[in-house]
Order: C-alpha cells, then structure tokens, then sequence
C-alpha cells in the first residue's frame, strides 16, 4: 500500500517560517502530480500549490510570492516551504499524490492519495 507521510507542522509567529514536508511510500512506479492543500477551521478544503512530475507549478493566489514548492521525484517526496507566515495561514495542511502508479497482482493502477494532515499555527 501507499502512504504518504507528512511533518514539519507547528506553532509559528506572525512573520516566521515553516517547512513541510510529504514523503511517499510503497510500491510506486511512478507519480504525477503532487501538492498541498489547507484546510481551516470551518472552511472547505483548498488547494495551497501543486507540482508536476515534469516541475509545472501552481499556486493559490494568496500564497504568491510566499510559499515554494519543490519535489524530489527520486525521493517521491514534496515540500512547502513557507514565508512570511499570516495567521489567515493557520490551517491543517495536507499532502496529495495524484495518479500514483502502482501494480497490484500483475495489474497496473492509478490512484490518489492524502496525507494524514498536519497542524500549521500563525500566532499574531
């Protein structure tokens, strides 16, 4: 089975910086995309930045300019790194792989996958 490991979560000051990373595990043959969403208390889900396996890059608007993404695909690992932290940052952070490949019992799939979430805090 896949699974897909994040950390570099906590508490942070108004200004200060955080790094996240997501590392994937299991029988991989191959990732797409990879990204992070946020989710924060009594809000939907959304999508923070997203990365290609040929390095294509996207990125909420109100992240612009803050966060970088990056990948090791050797690694299938992703990461966040995170400046200039707000308190509207403050939000469980999730990683997902997208069309992970894999082959069970002689047969290929496609498959997507979450992190378990962990906890960004912004204090003011």
């Amino acid at each position: 089975q896949v699974q897909l490991v994040e950390s570099g979560g906590g508490l942070v000051q108004h200004g200060g910086s955080l790094r996240l990373s997501c590392a994937a595990s299991g029988s991989i043959l191959s990732i797409n995309g990879m990204g992070w969403y946020r989710q924060a208390p009594g809000k939907q889900r959304e999508l923070v930045a997203t990365i290609s396996s040929g390095g294509s890059i996207n990125y909420v608007d109100s992240v612009k300019g803050r966060f970088t993404i990056s990948r090791d695909n050797a690694k299938n690992t992703v990461y966040l790194q995170m400046n200039s932290l707000k308190p509207e940052d403050t939000a469980v952070y999730y990683c997902n792989a997208d069309r992970v490949r894999v082959r069970v019992q002689g047969i290929f799939l496609e498959r997507n996958y979450w992190g378990q979430g962990t906890q960004v805090t912004v204090s003011s």
